[in-house]
């Protein structure tokens, strides 16, 4: 026979009910309703790294963990790091090694967002020094390949991109590592030593390669000095490539190759994997029949326009680590602001398996937690943050595998529900539903009661009567800061006869100027999605 666990309940001395687990014969598959749970009725969370931060974004976790996780899940074997400044000055920054030596023994985690002091912050908070960001050490320690930043989509309400968008940005090199010096006039040379026997080797000096050399003419330069690591772009390739594959979505490569020679390699390794593992599974999909049936590659410029025209969403791109950063804060100004797309650090381990590490894309927005200690009603948004615990959640679930992957799937999957339902259904936060809007504390107590009731199986919702997509005003937003005079000022430069109104050929005029209307003699894109440039 083979044998599952069942959770039932027997009496036990002291009259209180207890869970007791038997073995029976293949349970799971006749009774499909049979959950795995904890004796105290909880889902088993397997290990995983909790990173908390500070500010309002630390006092929303903590609710979002006291009302939304902890009365379901037991938590009881994650393992938390305070990378707050205080505490990483406490310990002179052993707590930001201390995590990063967890995420790798442990391979998923979850980070609030977190304080890289200013001068002005050392002060403020008594600090001993400036500690820099920890981005960088996890990135080195994790062996991180990419940097996956995608928008998050809410069922029933349109946030930006109608159809999803998946961003890869190479986690090395770049601008982010860059060496530089401020010289005067003279003569520049950059020279590559191999290394002999390894990498404890010294480097021998008459085995060289001159990479550049140049003479400086001008009394004030700065010489920069970068590399970009290609070892890990094929990791970087697959999964990308089977991500987009697995959303249905057209994939893109993005460099600046034409002008930045050097930049050709990262292209010509994306598309070898993608040739040989992918083309014949996208070719079947259709998503390459607006793309010559081929990867296509763009120019980081055209990137830069796509991202505006192609509003349907539904394609991916993968750029190197500065152009990546660049472009992905476009394309959460499409989708409303950074709240709205995730940010998930990929990286892998010495016996290959992924390490993912879960974080939002905003910052610990200081200005509400302002507002918070003078005592006034904040409406804080944790929906980025609630995708990357999830994430984080779902992953850890994933590498423990049997049994607690799928009890852990059914629950996330219903927080996630929840969570959206209550924007749906108008009991969001401020920056989506206006001055009506839930505040911090009464939005999450108010999934909290949706939740408790999905996991009871009771989905019962008052449905509104109008069916229309909802599509929230961005004036709602707090940070909304448009300058209305501006805007009519630009109005009145495209009311070409000033009657008050823009007809299509004036409207027609206005995107010619502003570089974003479709164009005549573009490959029709697949179901209408973006095409080839």
């Amino acid at each position: 026979l083979k044998l599952q666990f069942l959770y039932f309940i027997v009496p036990c001395c002291d009259q209180k009910k207890m869970l007791r687990r038997f073995a029976f014969a293949n349970v799971r598959a006749s009774r499909p309703g049979v959950r795995w749970l904890t004796s105290e009725g909880k889902v088993d969370a397997p290990e995983m790294v909790y990173i908390s931060g500070e500010e309002m974004t630390r006092y929303a976790m903590q609710l979002v963990l006291d009302k939304w996780i902890q009365p379901h899940v037991d938590i009881t074997k994650w393992e938390f790091y305070d990378l707050s400044c205080k505490s990483r000055d406490d310990t002179q920054d052993q707590v930001l090694h201390d995590a990063v030596a967890a995420g790798k023994r442990l391979g998923s985690i979850f980070k609030e967002p977190t304080i890289t002091p200013t001068a002005d912050q050392v002060k403020e908070f008594g600090l001993k020094k400036a500690w820099g960001s920890p981005n960088g050490a996890m990135r080195r320690g994790w062996k991180g390949i990419t940097i996956s930043r995608d928008t998050i989509h809410i069922d029933g309400v349109e946030l930006g991109y109608k159809r999803p968008v998946f961003f890869e940005r190479h986690a090395v090199g770049g601008e982010y590592g860059a060496g530089w010096k401020a010289v005067g006039k003279g003569k520049l040379v950059t020279t590559f030593y191999p290394l002999e026997g390894g990498a404890e080797a010294t480097c021998v000096r008459n085995d060289f390669t001159i990479v550049d050399q140049r003479d400086l003419d001008n009394d004030d330069n700065v010489s920069v000095v970068y590399h970009n690591p290609l070892d890990n772009v094929e990791d970087l390739a697959h999964h990308f490539f089977k991500r987009c594959l697995q959303a249905n979505i057209v994939p893109y490569v993005v460099t600046k190759k034409t002008v930045f020679k050097w930049q050709e390699s990262f292209w010509a390794k994306m598309k070898a994997v993608f040739d040989e593992h992918y083309h014949e599974d996208y070719k079947k999909a259709g998503l390459l029949d607006g793309c010559g049936g081929q990867l296509q590659h763009l120019i980081s410029d055209a990137a830069t326009m796509q991202i505006i025209r192609w509003q349907d969403g539904g394609f991916g791109m993968a750029a190197h680590n500065y152009d990546g950063d660049m472009l992905t804060d476009e394309v959460a100004q499409v989708h409303r602001s950074p709240g709205f797309i995730t940010s998930n650090l990929i990286g892998k381990n010495d016996d290959g398996t992924l390490i993912k590490e879960f974080e939002a894309s905003h910052g610990t927005v200081a200005d509400l937690w302002k507002a918070h200690l003078r005592g006034e009603e904040t409406s804080f948004n944790p929906l980025g943050m609630l995708e990357a615990i999830v994430g984080a959640m779902n992953h850890a679930a994933e590498l423990k595998g049997g049994q607690t992957e799928e009890e852990m799937k059914h629950f996330t999957d219903n927080l996630r529900k929840a969570v959206h339902a209550s924007f749906r259904l108008g009991d969001g936060t401020r920056d989506m539903v206006g001055p009506m809007g839930l505040t911090t504390e009464r939005f999450v107590d108010a999934v909290a009661g949706r939740l408790k009731r999905y996991l009871a199986g009771n989905f019962a919702e008052v449905e509104p009567a109008d069916t229309e997509v909802t599509k929230p005003t961005r004036k709602a937003d707090p940070h909304y800061d448009v300058d209305s005079e501006a805007v009519k000022a630009m109005f009145s430069e495209y009311d070409l006869n000033g009657d008050g109104t823009i007809d299509v050929e004036e409207f027609e005029q206005m995107v010619v100027k502003l570089g974003v209307a479709p164009r005549l003699h573009a490959p029709k894109p697949h179901r209408n999605e973006p095409g080839q440039v």
